[in-house]
């Protein structure tokens, strides 16, 4: 989005943190997981809870749109996965640049990737997702991916991201948080050492970033100026007194709206999984118009081209 149409429409409201997958995913999604190998995606996503409903569902592009509109949400940033294979993280990228082909006005997407795929062929698919018109990369996830912070490609995909403007989202665990299936501990000292190794790079962390301003309070405050947070997953990880606590201490011009959709944020008042509630909770909580989409849009207003 050009830096010059940022003022334009601070009055905007994104949802920056929602999945969406590819239609042979979406129309069988356990059958999906057993053919390619994504196991951990499955124990995540396609799992019931214990009143026998799903934890999420799989809309069409269409559906989502539909409730985008019923919330009042003007824009989403469809986020990738921390897939298992770099054939899913291709597949994720194509579909995403189709969609925002599609809905140039109403969605925005980021691009993923597994360094399996070899340190060249990793390079090329950004530059490729970049191309389609993807603006950042995420949701990426060392930890349950298997390789470490420091791995080389990873070093020069969070490089790259830097020099471009891309911002990159990263999931993350809060320590004192709740177990689930599919849970892996992700070291809050890890994402502070990314955020000061490169400096340039843009980093939003996921689910209120573990709390890490507030565990870690050396890190907080202005202490890592290139960190943001989103809120996705809010309701399922804490109560609605997060946002009057959290918000001052974290500030609002470092976090950003997400729900995680289409993951049911309130199963036990919600059939089915919406943006409305959540973005509700957040105004009564103090969320203002930069933590619902000015903080976003400046972001995604930095991305530049790469060579």
């Amino acid at each position: 989005m050009p830096a010059e149409n940022v003022g334009q429409k601070l009055g905007v409201i994104i949802d920056a943190h929602v999945h969406l997958y590819p239609p042979e995913v979406g129309h069988d999604p356990k059958g999906w997981a057993e053919r390619t190998g994504e196991h951990q995606w499955a124990q995540m996503c396609v799992r019931q809870r214990r009143d026998g409903r799903p934890v999420q569902t799989f809309p069409t592009v269409e559906e989502l749109l539909r409730t985008m509109d019923a919330a009042g949400i003007d824009r989403a940033v469809l986020l990738g996965w921390y897939w298992e294979h770099p054939s899913a993280a291709a597949a994720q990228n194509r579909f995403h640049a189709e969609c925002i082909r599609q809905y140039p006005d109403r969605l925005s997407a980021f691009a993923t990737f597994h360094p399996a795929a070899g340190h060249d062929a990793v390079l090329d698919e950004i530059r490729r997702a970049r191309a389609d018109g993807l603006v950042g990369l995420g949701e990426l996830s060392p930890h349950s991916q298997g390789y470490a912070i420091d791995d080389p490609t990873f070093a020069a995909v969070l490089t790259l991201a830097g020099e471009s403007g891309m911002p990159v989202n990263l999931h993350v665990t809060d320590p004192a948080g709740r177990s689930y299936p599919g849970r892996v501990e992700t070291p809050l000292e890890d994402f502070v050492r990314l955020a000061r190794i490169f400096p340039k790079t843009k980093f939003i962390l996921a689910h209120w970033g573990g709390m890490l301003p507030l565990v870690i309070p050396e890190a907080g405050g202005t202490a890592l100026p290139n960190v943001f947070y989103d809120t996705a997953a809010s309701p399922l990880l804490y109560d609605s007194a997060v946002w009057p606590q959290a918000l001052p201490r974290f500030g609002l011009g470092r976090v950003i709206f997400g729900s995680d959709y289409p993951l049911n944020l309130y199963p036990k008042v919600e059939a089915l999984p919406e943006m409305s509630r959540l973005l509700a909770e957040a105004r009564a909580g103090g969320a203002d118009s930069d933590v619902l989409g000015g903080n976003a849009l400046r972001l995604l207003a930095g991305v530049g081209t790469i060579a």
